[in-house]
């Protein structure tokens, strides 16, 4: 039997669906696409909390009403030497990312918004995590895994790039893109029942 949603998930990642499924937390949801530009002058934890908040409101209007559910939203960037490393914009732009973070510690940032009642809460996660040094070779078999096609610094820790992870300090799973401790703090807060006996086989869309 198919309960009703307990949030609305404002995000496509089928790694925080999948983590939200693992708390047994049911969700719709929401496409809510935002420019996800630096600004001038941002640092990297400023930049994560804003993006990760206009996304919580950019799905809050989709819905084009008070929501009668909470809504959460997350953003991850990878920084390294101060850079803030997204997605890929192709293959070039995920090997020059993976040079960069080749034999180096870098930092994962992820901030969790959670929308109740027209109140927004925020909780934020930064893990340090050190790849081993990378072969052109390692870099081109990679792209080819498919994996590092829509993944913020170009890898997955949960995926194919585990091969190249020496050390994580901090959050596994918010490395993948929702710390489930931080985001769990949040959803107990708006009274959302975690680890719930009823789940959906599979999330709801709202289009």
């Amino acid at each position: 039997m198919v309960t009703e949603p307990q949030i609305y998930l404002a995000s496509r990642s089928p790694r925080r669906a999948e983590l939200l499924t693992q708390i047994r937390v049911r969700f719709v949801v929401i496409d809510a696409d935002i420019d996800e530009s630096p600004q001038p002058a941002e640092s990297p934890v400023d930049y994560v909390r804003r993006v990760a908040m206009e996304k919580a409101r950019a799905g809050c209007a989709k819905l084009g009403a008070p929501a009668s559910r909470p809504l959460l939203a997350a953003d991850t960037v990878v920084v390294c030497g101060g850079q803030i490393l997204g997605k890929p914009r192709d293959r070039e732009d995920a090997a020059q990312m993976l040079r960069l973070l080749s034999g180096r510690r870098h930092r994962v940032l992820t901030a969790v918004t959670l929308t109740v009642m027209g109140e927004a809460w925020q909780a934020y996660s930064e893990s340090q995590v050190t790849l081993r040094i990378l072969s052109e070779t390692d870099i081109c078999r990679y792209w080819q895994t498919g994996e590092p096609e829509d993944k913020a610094g170009g890898y997955a820790i949960q995926g194919h790039g585990a091969l190249f992870i020496t050390r994580l300090d901090g959050s596994y799973s918010g490395v993948m893109g929702l710390p489930l401790c931080e985001t769990g703090s949040l959803l107990e807060r708006a009274g959302i029942e975690l680890m719930s006996p009823t789940v959906f086989d599979t999330p709801r869309h709202f289009i």
